[in-house]
């Protein structure tokens, strides 16, 4: 909508409060909301006053007045409200300079889709990212410095096969076994096809929905592709209806990564591609799986970066569960058409030019879309621009070499702390174009040790005692 098409929709509308959303930089939309009254054609330039010292990642507190610039291209009713709510996103703004904030993550996806223009390589970039979840019955956690512990509960998990709670009707989904089951196995489809006609609404396409491999309640709902800033909203206000319809029914959503020892982890497998001038710049009729060199050169600076890309494309402690072979999990950065145990891949699953991509599966839902998607863009990028070669195409399961070649394949970092030593020692590749400045590398490496690393590393964990308690 233009800001007077926003006026026009409130009044047709019954609109009552107007809520501003903006992202974190760790990923975690925030909000507040105002009455009716309260917008008006100069909100578009002199925006909304808040506290950024307050927001993780922003300010410090002698310096923390900021403004928040509703875009009203992003209004839409608001799936979660009772009262008539129109919700937009908002860009942040410096009110002394009047400049956009540098640590606005949505600032830097703009600058990432500018910087690709620039180079004239390219005058667009498409993602498409596949944003995995569980939807549980019951979660209960806790953490002091004498108790840590944490239970989860799902009515399609194997481990209820034996419940006394109530009828048990069996029908339980074995381990690893979540893929595609009809009902009663799936006892998600009316909860996601709500979620599905939500997204509709918002202004969301969406392509397919089902149930994915983990068992007890792992879900995959597939939106069709955007550019990059535009997608990566689009997804958090998926994130946002999954969270929020689940609730409605007496459930929770989590996109943690990897909830569940034993079951496949939640991914984020994120599928792009470049056009020029209405053209794929992907595709090559005699290449290897039907790509182009420039996508080749693409994936390998997917794969030479992939090592400080994790460190903000999969950027918890917890990530670092989920990326171990065995689960599906892209650990080998290595390419292959249709190999989904290589890092790179490319969809063998149509003919057609505009549909040829690479799906960097590295990714998962915990990493923040606006970051996550620029950096992934400016490895590609630089791959092209530096010409890197990526190697042979690996067509086999990598999880199942031996000898030599098994060692010789590059792995993603093993955990977080080793993810963050790698951003620090290769991100040059991410200031090209101004996109991400040293401040944002700095504050994020920062606070991810002082908030994610440290915190986790210095708590006894529950299965050390089974391990160490009687040593």
């Amino acid at each position: 909508m233009t800001p007077g098409e926003v006026f026009q929709y409130v009044k047709a509308n019954n609109i009552q409060i107007i809520d501003l959303k903006f992202i974190d930089l760790p990923g975690l939309w925030q909000h507040f909301s105002v009455p009716l009254s309260e917008l008006t054609e100069d909100s578009y330039r002199n925006g909304y006053g808040f506290d950024g010292s307050s927001i993780r990642g922003f300010q410090k507190i002698q310096e923390s007045d900021m403004l928040l610039i509703p875009d009203p291209t992003t209004a839409v009713k608001d799936p979660a409200t009772t009262i008539p709510t129109l919700s937009m996103i908002c860009d942040i703004v410096d009110p002394l300079t009047r400049q956009s904030y540098s640590r606005d993550p949505r600032y830097i996806a703009k600058k990432a889709e500018q910087y690709v223009k620039s180079t004239g390589i390219a005058d667009t970039i498409y993602f498409g990212p596949e944003a995995e979840f569980f939807v549980f019955d019951d979660v209960r956690y806790e953490s002091n410095s004498r108790t840590a512990s944490y239970a989860i509960d799902s009515g399609e998990a194997i481990w209820n096969s034996n419940s006394s709670a109530g009828p048990n009707l069996g029908y339980k989904l074995r381990t690893k076994e979540g893929y595609f089951p009809v009902a009663p196995h799936d006892t998600l489809q009316d909860l996601r096809s709500e979620m599905v006609l939500q997204m509709i609404a918002a202004g969301i396409p969406v392509e397919a929905h089902h149930h994915e491999v983990g068992g007890p309640g792992q879900c995959e709902i597939d939106m069709r592709f955007d550019t990059l800033t535009t997608m990566a909203d689009k997804l958090m206000m998926y994130k946002y209806i999954v969270k929020n319809v689940a609730r409605k029914h007496g459930k929770v959503a989590t996109f943690m990564p990897k909830p569940i020892f034993g079951e496949n982890g939640s991914g984020m497998h994120c599928h792009s591609s470049l056009w020029k001038n209405g053209e794929p710049l992907f595709f090559d009729e005699s290449g290897y799986a039907k790509i182009s060199q420039m996508c080749k050169y693409y994936i390998g600076g997917l794969l030479k970066h992939a090592p400080a890309l994790v460190a903000l494309c999969a950027p918890t402690t917890n990530s670092y569960k989920r990326l171990v072979p065995g689960y599906e999990a892209p650990v080998n950065l290595v390419y292959s058409a249709r190999n989904r145990s290589a890092a790179c891949r490319i969809p063998m699953i149509s003919d057609s030019p505009k549909a040829k991509r690479v799906e960097f599966r590295v990714p998962d839902p915990s990493a923040n879309p606006y970051l996550a998607f620029a950096a992934i863009m400016l490895a590609g990028l630089d791959g092209i621009q530096n010409e890197i070669d990526p190697g042979q195409p690996m067509d086999v399961n990598t999880y199942e070499l031996e000898g030599p070649l098994a060692g010789e394949i590059p792995t993603v970092p093993g955990s977080l702390d080793a993810a963050l030593r790698a951003l620090e020692e290769d991100h040059e590749f991410l200031l090209k174009g101004d996109v991400f400045t040293m401040d944002v590398i700095e504050t994020w490496l920062e606070f991810k040790r002082d908030n994610d690393i440290d915190p986790v590393r210095l708590r006894p964990h529950p299965h050390e005692f089974h391990l160490y308690f009687d040593v």
